[in-house]
């Protein structure tokens, strides 16, 4: 309707205000009633002057004719404007570069037809890239903005990709005068059907374009384009994306800190919470500070010992046939788990490195092993990248009462609206409570901490290594002293119990069935670990610190912790469970 009223109210004005063009030895000169002309008349003294643009007096006549140019004419002379963009954006003119970059975003949302018209215009896409590395401010900031209006299309993306405008724009965020502590807040924005947090920045507006169309374009990227990305450039954008998501991840935790839209002075970019986790998720993928695989003879010396036959031993005589505890005596410079130890700063009496994990975790959504690629992954769960731990997915508190052998949790209310209401997500006062129910003999499970720490990824795919797996899960289990977590049970997979902490007992029952569970099979057919075991069927063993125990899959087992101090423990006890999911045979 706005263009159909542009286009009415310049038919009038033709009418009314007829206008007097003249020639003179090769020179235009305008009549003084300039602002009253018609669109076609400007259209026509801004096609003579761009031809006689060698002339001295053209550019200052061109850029009075691009100031009056109507934006109807994107509609009745599309053809025709869209020629001149390759000049106009190649001038050396900055206010004719600016206007001719705010004529390609005008044009790239005028339709979808036109976006891709120049979209595959090289000689526009090239001007309009050249134009980013301007040291003008206008145009500078005219260019970014033409990028982020041809961005709605993912044929612009692809074409602005590979013109080298993600390079331009990562540089130009890097060299362009910021804040030195760029400060941010969380807006709650409508978009659409649903509600999202944008990101607010206390900083002027350039800086923030061209983060927007960096975090878009690398967004799009796919993993051959984001190979082809500088190193050093990639690497120093990560670090300054990971400084920028700490504070967004700490404003995220805490509740009630929501800022109006309105507020003055905060900027609110287009930038979701999501798309800057995306935006590291991306650039991480061939970072060079990326996870180093431990070598493969490392982790099996630390985990089955120095004895060349021990691996051999185990696999013959206990895989999947019966449990088994390896007792350690390694050198610590053998021990793979002592770098995770020291990032802990854990003292023997309290585990005080539970909150820090927890207020720097996000949540880590379920990858299928058999995950054709990480992009595909990544597509699944884009809109859902960064956010805070979810009850049930990420993390559980809880414990098993002794008498009637179930399991309680320290969250009821976020288990019930994990079923009925959806996810339930932490901020810092669910944090802090978790240090409150451990406490009170709860324990907290953390699932994931393969994607959470870089040492424990490393033991991680060495030992999926060593069983020829693609990947192996590690959770992380807290357990006060006197204590007992998960109720008795029995998995689907494979585990080994890597005791970190203080000692824990573990009974571990004879097989229930001759068939063992098959990976993410239904156990509502098997007999449950709640099923009466004989006493005389079962096997007590105790955990010290170093120690690792195999339980095969289909095996009940429950553990529970002492109230230390008998035999020189903490009390407390910290372990993870590298979990192997044994893949059922091609049937």
């Amino acid at each position: 309707m706005e263009e159909k009223h542009e286009m009415k109210s310049a038919r009038r004005k033709r009418k009314s205000k007829p206008q007097t063009l003249s020639y003179d030895n090769g020179s235009l000169h305008l009549h003084p009633q300039l602002r009253h002309v018609d669109a076609d008349t400007i259209f026509a003294l801004l096609l003579a002057a761009i031809s006689n643009s060698h002339r001295p007096d053209s550019l200052s006549l061109i850029e009075k004719c691009l100031i009056k140019l109507p934006h109807s004419l994107l509609s009745t002379k599309p053809n025709h404007i869209l020629s001149l963009l390759p000049f106009l954006l190649s001038s050396k003119r900055a206010f004719i570069t600016s206007r001719g970059a705010e004529i390609v975003g005008m044009a790239s949302l005028f339709s979808l037809e036109m976006n891709e018209r120049i979209a595959f215009d090289a000689d526009i896409v090239k001007g309009l890239v050249s134009a980013l590395a301007s040291s003008k401010r206008s145009v500078l900031m005219a260019a970014c903005n033409a990028v982020l209006d041809m961005s709605t299309t993912s044929v612009a993306r692809e074409r602005l990709l590979a013109s080298s405008a993600l390079e331009s724009l990562m540089f130009g965020f890097l060299q362009v005068p910021k804040s030195p502590v760029m400060q941010v807040s969380l807006c709650t924005v409508v978009d659409g059907n649903a509600t999202c947090l944008k990101i607010g920045f206390e900083e002027e507006e350039l800086p923030i374009l061209l983060l927007t169309a960096s975090v878009i374009l690398i967004n799009s990227c796919n993993t051959e384009q984001l190979e082809k990305i500088p190193t050093n450039l990639s690497e120093t954008f990560l670090v300054l994306l990971k400084k920028l998501w700490a504070k967004v991840h700490n404003q995220m935790l805490l509740p009630n800190t929501m800022r109006s839209i309105q507020e003055a002075h905060i900027y609110v970019s287009n930038i979701r919470t999501d798309n800057i986790a995306e935006s590291i998720f991306r650039l991480s993928i061939n970072s060079s500070q990326a996870t180093a695989a431990l070598p493969f003879e490392v982790v099996k010396r630390s985990i089955f010992g120095l004895g060349s036959s021990s691996f051999e031993d185990f696999m013959l005589n206990h895989w999947e046939v019966s449990p088994f505890r390896i007792s350690r005596a390694v050198d610590v410079r053998d021990d793979v788990f002592s770098s995770f130890l020291q990032s802990l700063h854990s003292t023997e009496t309290v585990p005080s490195f539970l909150s820090l994990i927890l207020q720097n975790t996000v949540s880590c959504f379920p990858i299928s092993s058999d995950e054709l690629g990480i992009l595909s992954f990544l597509e699944e769960v884009r809109n859902k990248l960064g956010c805070p731990i979810i009850y049930q997915q990420d993390i559980r508190v809880l414990r098993t009462e002794s008498q009637l052998k179930r399991e309680v949790h320290f969250f009821k209310e976020s288990l019930n609206s994990c079923y009925k209401n959806g996810s339930h997500l932490f901020n810092i006062d669910d944090v802090l409570k978790c240090e409150e129910a451990y406490q009170e003999g709860y324990t907290v499970a953390l699932r994931g901490m393969e994607f959470r720490f870089e040492s424990i990824a490393a033991i991680a795919n060495g030992v999926a290594s060593i069983f020829g797996q693609p990947s192996v899960g590690v959770n992380m289990y807290l357990t006060p002293p006197n204590s007992q977590g998960l109720a008795r049970h029995f998995d689907d997979h494979c585990v080994f119990v890597c005791q970190l902490f203080g000692t824990k007992k573990w009974t571990v029952f004879s097989q229930p069935n001759a068939q063992l569970p098959r990976l993410y099979d239904s156990l509502d057919r098997l007999p449950g670990a709640e099923a009466e075991v004989s006493v005389a069927e079962c096997r007590e063993i105790l955990l010290k610190e170093g120690d690792i125990l195999y339980i095969p899959r289909g095996f009940p087992h429950e553990a529970c912790t002492d109230n230390g101090g008998s035999n020189g423990s903490a009390g407390f006890s910290l372990h993870l469970t590298l979990g192997i999911e044994v893949e059922p045979p091609f049937e």
